[in-house]
Formats: structure tokens, C-alpha cells, sequence
């Protein structure tokens, strides 16, 4: 393959930052785009003459075609961490994004599972006899507990547990590590998964939670899992992993824990990631007020 710009950047992204798979396919399908519409509307194919005239030409027309603000903002954001990179390279001479601002998004709050939902889930749910059980239980009690995301957990491996610091090590995006705490119940569940797995033929004892063939688990599986359980005890509309992330965080706001220790836990690089829960508080607080105060 002729190395080019684009392909320079992906194998920087791939090597250097050690960003995931599927979102480095992402970068690749935003950088595709643009480079056909640039050929295509301006009959131009060489991606490092462009102005922001270009780049905001093309956006307007995602935004003309329907595309949401969040998905239009990500494109942005792509091209943008791939000028970054060819004005570092000295292939460019400056950053042609630098010159757009990203569209104002809608507010959207965090959508999350009620206590006594999780409550049901963890403690009331069957989750089946036998091995696939086992992990289907855990799947579930790992994301609420630790508030990991889904590839955070694919990736989790049996010496990612600090048994005699009752803590787990979770490898976040970056590339940046972070400690959760693990209850004593968890560990317990843990330590009795590892050694049942030594009964499965051909198990990958090196990733944490595996399937019954003995492979790893894929990001289907989580999401099905995911989905199928949330599904006895929620009406949520959305049942994915993150919701379990999202419940993590507010169930925490929601008994008392501190917002900072909160993004640390998360493993948010900056506040304003984290603070959006602080609205579903807000909201509960007012619930209290309205409750128990005499002029509520």
C-alpha cells in the first residue's frame, strides 16, 4: 500500500496513540468521506490544500442531508485531529478546522436505571444455570459496579484484579489506566468464575471473562446480554451497555459521592464530561424538596 497522509495518520493513531480498533475505523470512514466529497464537488484530490471553506462546504451538506449535530461535531473532530497531526508533520502550514466552531448540541441528560431496578437485576434476575450464567451475571455486575465501558471490559484480564487492594485495573481510552474499588460479593464472584473456567476446554485464561466455548467475549455478545436483562426490569427505551455506565455515575451522585471523585472513577479527562450527571441530581433534589419541605 502507497503510504499517503491519511494512511500516515491511521498508523499513527494505531501505534503511537493505541486507539481502538472500531475507532480507528471511524477516523478512516470520516477522512473517506471527505476526500470523495472534496473530489467530487471541487474536483480536488489532494486532502492537505484545504481551506475551512472546504470543510464547512462539506459540513453544511451533511447537516442539508439530515445528519444529527453530535454525528456532524464527530466528523469535525476527525478532521481536525488530522490536520492537528499534519501541522505537527509540517505538511500543512496551519489547521484549517481551526477556523469552525462545532454546532451547539440539544441537552441531553443521561439516561440511567433506577435503584430498585439494578436492585432486581442483581439480586432477583435468574440469569440461567450453568457457565454462560455465571458470565452473564458478571457482565452485568461489572459494568454497574465499576462503571467501565463495553471495550474496557472486553479487554479486562484476570491480572487487571488487585485482590489484596480490592480494586481493578481498567485500561481507558488514551491508553490511561485508572483504579475502581470491587466490593467483597465481586471479588468473591470473581475469584469463584477464574476457577471454574479451568474446567472449560480450551479457555483463553488470559482475558477475564470468556465465553463457553472457551473464546473471549466479542462486543455483540456484552450488548445482547446487556439489552436482554436490562429488558426484565426496565421500560428504558435504551438498554445498552453505557446505560449501565450512566446508572454507575448517577446512583454514586445520588448517595453523596463527590463529583471529582466521580470523573476519576469514569476515567473522564476533564470535568465538563462528568458534570452532566449533576442535572439528574439537581432533579432529585427538587423531588426531595417538594417532598419534605412545608412549603415545598
Amino acid at each position: 500500500m502507497v503510504a499517503t497522509p491519511v494512511t500516515d495518520f491511521l498508523r499513527y493513531l494505531k501505534f503511537e496513540k493505541r486507539y481502538a480498533a472500531h475507532t480507528i475505523a471511524a477516523y478512516e470512514k470520516d477522512l473517506e468521506q471527505f476526500s470523495a466529497f472534496l473530489l467530487s464537488s471541487f474536483d480536488n484530490d489532494d486532502i492537505l490544500t484545504v481551506s475551512h471553506f472546504h470543510i464547512r462546504s462539506w459540513l453544511a451538506g451533511l447537516k442539508d442531508a439530515g445528519q444529527q449535530e453530535r454525528t456532524i461535531n464527530r466528523k469535525m473532530s476527525s478532521l481536525n485531529s488530522f490536520y492537528k497531526y499534519l501541522l505537527r508533520q509540517q505538511q500543512v502550514k496551519k489547521n484549517p478546522v481551526r477556523q469552525l466552531h462545532a454546532l451547539r448540541l440539544p441537552e441531553r441528560l443521561p439516561v440511567y436505571v433506577k435503584e430498585q431496578e439494578t436492585d432486581r437485576l442483581l439480586e432477583e434476575e435468574s440469569f440461567g444455570e450453568g457457565f454462560k450464567g455465571f458470565t452473564d451475571r458478571l457482565i452485568c455486575e461489572l459494568l454497574y459496579q465499576t462503571g467501565m465501558r463495553r471495550a474496557e471490559l472486553l479487554q479486562l484480564k484476570e491480572t487487571d484484579i488487585e485482590w489484596s487492594l480490592d480494586q481493578v485495573r481498567i485500561l481507558g481510552k488514551g491508553n490511561k489506566e485508572r483504579l475502581v474499588p470491587i466490593g467483597d460479593m465481586l471479588k468473591d464472584s470473581l475469584k469463584t468464575y477464574i476457577a471454574e473456567k479451568k474446567n472449560i476446554e480450551n479457555a483463553d485464561l488470559s482475558h477475564l471473562l470468556i465465553l463457553e466455548n472457551g473464546q473471549p467475549l466479542y462486543a455483540g455478545y456484552i450488548y445482547r446480554t446487556v439489552k436482554n436483562y436490562l429488558g426484565m426490569v426496565t421500560t428504558l427505551k435504551k438498554k445498552s451497555p453505557h446505560i449501565l455506565r450512566h446508572t454507575f455515575a448517577t446512583h454514586l451522585l445520588n448517595n453523596g459521592a463527590n463529583i471529582q471523585a466521580i470523573k476519576d472513577l469514569l476515567g473522564h479527562s476533564s470535568l465538563a464530561a462528568t458534570q452532566v450527571y449533576t442535572h439528574n441530581n439537581i432533579d432529585k433534589l427538587k423531588e426531595i424538596h417538594k417532598m419534605s419541605h412545608p412549603r415545598g
